[in-house]
């Protein structure tokens, strides 16, 4: 039996992941903060007669005691053959209005939660010297956006993590990926919308820009499905490849950062949101 381990499973990417790869014939582990959150996907779970393949346990990616338990429930299956580190969230708001605080929050989820649970998986992997790690990144991985330096900022990092964990697994028969979405349906820009803001703000006008932005493109958000069967395909066949852009115009910003001087992206950025 395939064992696959997902984190953050309670909604979005996580939820329709689990399913996806329970279809697929993983046995899945769906981890998650909070076990009140988990009817959705086990509502889709008895829709697709999935139930006996999905497992739910409580996982706090931030937390060592959780850690510490998830390793010893990890021990107790035995192998691992997948792992999907999911679970992450969006820190809206603009640098100087940010706490250090929320910048150091950020981190603990995006990129050190992500590094806890690789770490307790990886002896299993390296035994049975086989498995795949698909790290959730995002475009923000590789292009900053206003409003989002915190985001922007973990992803980048998680990027690099990846990176140097990549080559430091294929020796052992591990691959690594990064998924790297756009925007979609789950979408993490609601972060700033929710942002509140001090009377007189000198970044309300650079907000209210954004959020005009981000309505008028509602309509090319793409279909968090997609995204969960990326991971399913990546799971299930062999790939050499280590990033996979998804979403309508990702591989395009991607291709203007490499050709384009950061000047004329600058500019581009600003004038696009009237900033």
């Amino acid at each position: 039996m395939k064992h696959a381990i997902i984190t953050g499973t309670s909604s979005g990417f996580g939820k329709l992941t689990a399913i996806e790869l329970a279809k697929s014939g993983y046995h899945v582990i769906a981890t998650m903060r909070n076990l009140q959150k988990q009817n959705e996907l086990m509502e889709l779970a008895v829709q697709e007669n999935l139930t006996e393949k999905i497992v739910v346990i409580q996982l706090d990616v931030t937390q060592k005691e959780s850690i510490k338990e998830f390793k010893e429930f990890v021990q107790s299956i035995g192998s691992v053959d997948l792992l999907v580190n999911n679970a992450g969230y969006a820190q809206g708001g603009f640098s100087e209005e940010l706490t250090l605080d929320d910048y150091r929050n950020q981190f603990e989820t995006n990129l050190f939660g992500v590094i806890a649970v690789t770490q307790a998986i990886l002896p299993s992997m390296r035994k049975q010297r086989s498995g795949k790690i698909i790290n959730m990144s995002s475009i923000s991985g590789r292009f900053g956006f206003p409003g989002l330096s915190a985001y922007v900022a973990s992803k980048h990092a998680l990027e690099g993590y990846s990176e140097s964990l990549r080559l430091e697994l294929r020796p052992f028969g591990i691959d690594v990926f990064l998924i790297e979405p756009g925007s979609y349906k789950t979408n993490i820009w609601k972060s700033i919308e929710q942002v509140t803001m001090a009377g007189g703000s000198a970044y309300e006008s650079a907000k209210k820009a954004i959020m005009n932005e981000l309505m008028n493109g509602q309509a090319k958000y793409g279909n968090p499905q997609d995204v969960a069967r990326l991971i399913a395909r990546i799971a299930s066949e062999k790939e050499s490849q280590f990033r996979f852009p998804i979403g309508k115009g990702v591989s395009q910003l991607i291709l203007f950062k490499k050709m384009l001087p950061w000047t004329t992206i600058e500019k581009i950025v600003l004038k696009k949101l009237k900033m």
